[in-house]
């Protein structure tokens, strides 16, 4: 019998935006038996917290086959395969299916994939938000920051200057050191826990994050997003922003920051409809 496995690249150096976006395919598909796999064991444990029943912690990517047998099924959110892994892994599965949000990716003869830029028959075009951040929900948080789950170099400590004017509430990250708050407090009106991760961002009228998949959840959830952009993150969801008007500015510019923060109440923002649901459908197909 063919098993269904999901990879999330995951860990403390590059956080748990994958995962998110992997709770909400894996919740859409719940008729489904799927086993998440994480390169980070602290995520897999808790898991289940996130409404997932399976989740292993692989280390690596390249454990996945001491764990997957030829023929089963895999679903394979990650940038770090080189062109021959990834030609490995479509001659090893029976159905190869890769998320990516590159825009100048293509599909590769014995995969599908789901990329919000590219249009193909094999290719599901769409954003894996979690429906629950579609819900209206009253807004009682005027203005929230969220860097995002990792930072192994403390980089937002050594730029909190950026973010002091900015009187904003700080939402910690999952894989912050222990007492890093103690560091942060007094840059922030407040720190809330990283377990209100998706309550806060519900419940935020401004959300400012770093995150790409935070912002496209607040956005989803009728907050008001402005992203900035870390050195160390994937610049491949900028064209994405521009397209649904998101403010965008560099981490470190502070008087950008000021400025997107001074002008978006009237900033106007544009939707976007697909969810996960429509990401599981497009899977659904393949694994029926």
């Amino acid at each position: 019998m063919k098993r269904i496995f999901y990879y999330a690249h995951t860990g403390h150096r590059i956080g748990l935006d994958r995962f998110h976006r992997a709770a909400a395919i894996i919740k859409a598909l719940g008729e489904f038996e799927i086993t998440l796999l994480t390169s980070d064991y602290r995520i897999a444990q808790i898991a289940h917290t996130y409404g997932i029943k399976r989740s292993v912690g692989v280390d690596v990517v390249r454990n996945i086959p001491q764990i997957a047998s030829n023929g089963d099924i895999l679903i394979f959110d990650s940038a770090e395969a080189n062109p021959a892994m990834l030609a490995d892994m479509q001659r090893f599965f029976s159905v190869f299916i890769r998320i990516s949000d590159d825009p100048e990716d293509q599909v590769y003869p014995g995969e599908y994939l789901i990329n919000p830029y590219i249009k193909d028959e094999n290719c599901c075009n769409a954003l894996a938000v979690d429906p629950l951040y579609f819900s209206p929900r009253e807004k009682k948080e005027e203005k929230v920051f969220f860097f995002g789950d990792d930072d192994y170099e403390e980089d937002l400590f050594k730029h909190k200057a950026t973010l002091e004017a900015s009187r904003l509430k700080l939402l910690l990250g999952f894989y912050f050191f222990v007492n890093y708050e103690e560091k942060l407090k007094d840059a922030f009106t407040e720190l809330i826990e990283p377990e209100e991760y998706q309550e806060t961002i519900l419940g935020a009228k401004l959300f400012v994050t770093c995150s790409p998949i935070a912002a496209l959840q607040a956005l989803a959830s009728g907050s008001r997003p402005i992203y900035l952009q870390r050195e160390d993150y994937t610049k491949e969801f900028l064209p994405l922003f521009e397209r649904l008007n998101i403010p965008c500015a560099d981490f470190a510019d502070k008087e950008a920051l000021e400025s997107l923060i001074k002008a978006n109440p009237s900033h106007l923002y544009h939707t976007f409809e697909t969810s996960a649901v429509e990401v599981a459908d497009f899977i659904r197909k393949l694994l029926s």
